[in-house]
């Protein structure tokens, strides 16, 4: 599952190492290509290579530095993250060695000791951060934890990981065409889209307990929307932390309180459009098709909205310029 669950204390996907000292570089340098810095992680002040060689990755750290062109010799699983891969990415991701997999029972401690690395970065949510053993870990390399606390602060998690591993140039070349497109978009947009009151259906409701998940400004599906203009209306009703600062659960019944104020209502589907089972419970609704908004045509599905990195942010711009083209239409 995604930050959406995790950060409410479910399982997450984390790695540990068997305690194999000597099996990577130590922390201290003794030549001029092993100097070393100190980086500020939520684990601590970490002493790392200057410049890593050999890099493990797990979590959201995963497609921030496959991306970044980090030197990783191993990876976790993040089989949410293939859709949003470009080829050339998606062939590194799997040829990569996997030293763990979704989750903590699949993790290869002997693969990650024999990877050698000289840097693991663990991309966890902090709350998660207790079920891995980190001293077992430091055996084997310097550790650097870096986890999301919110889904919208996935921009400065990504500069975090490409800093950690020393792979700040290509981040800063993907940050930056991003922000370009998404000037170019805002701009596109200014004459009709900062008018709005939007609203957002998300895909992680859960239907068996009638509820939907309503997502706010910085969540999941809206963060990249509110980089060109787009504004959510409402707040989250009883703030619970994380992810559920900016998205509620909401049962079917309130659907038409939910919306009932919202010019146009933006929805998350799947990468390939297709609808998960959680947001087609709410379009099959009769409540849902009741809704002003609806009844205006004003409905629109984005893809990508798992993003979270500036690539995969970037195709998620192609997307929602596509969705909202209908709103320029005389």
């Amino acid at each position: 599952m995604r930050l959406a669950r995790s950060l409410g204390g479910a399982a997450a996907l984390v790695v540990a190492a068997a305690g194999l000292a000597g099996c990577g570089a130590g922390g201290s340098a003794t030549t001029a290509d092993a100097q070393t810095r100190v980086f500020a992680a939520d684990n601590g002040q970490i002493t790392i290579p200057a410049k890593p060689q050999r890099v493990i990755a797990t979590g959201y750290a995963v497609p921030a530095l496959i991306e970044a062109d980090a030197p990783l010799v191993g990876i976790s699983a993040w089989a949410r993250g293939v859709p949003m891969f470009t080829p050339e990415d998606l062939a590194t991701y799997e040829k990569l060695d996997k030293v763990a997999g979704e989750s903590a029972a699949e993790t290869n401690y002997e693969a990650i000791a024999k990877a050698r690395p000289d840097l693991i970065v663990i991309g966890v949510p902090t709350p998660v951060l207790g079920d891995v053993d980190v001293e077992r870990l430091k055996a084997v390399a310097p550790v650097v934890a870096i986890g999301p606390k919110n889904p919208a602060e996935w921009r400065e998690l990504t500069r975090k990981y490409a800093d950690a591993a020393g792979a700040l140039e290509n981040y800063d070349a993907a940050k930056a065409a991003y922000e370009a497109k998404a000037a170019e978009l805002k701009q596109r947009y200014q004459p009709v889209l900062p008018g709005l009151k939007l609203g957002h259906v998300g895909s992680y409701g859960q239907v068996a307990k009638g509820n939907f998940q309503r997502e706010f400004d910085k969540s999941w599906g809206t963060s990249v929307i509110n980089d060109i203009g787009g504004k959510y209306y409402g707040d989250v009703k009883v703030k619970g932390g994380g992810s559920r600062d900016v998205s509620e659960y909401p049962s079917i019944e309130e659907l038409p309180a939910a919306f009932a104020e919202a010019d146009a209502i933006t929805y998350s589907v799947k990468p390939d459009g297709t609808v998960a089972p959680a947001v087609q419970y709410v379009l099959d609704s009769e409540l849902w098709k009741n809704l002003p908004a609806v009844k205006a045509g004003k409905v629109f599905p984005i893809r990508y909205t798992e993003a979270a990195t500036y690539p995969a942010a970037m195709r998620a711009l192609d997307t929602i310029d596509q969705a909202f083209a209908p709103l320029l239409a005389k």
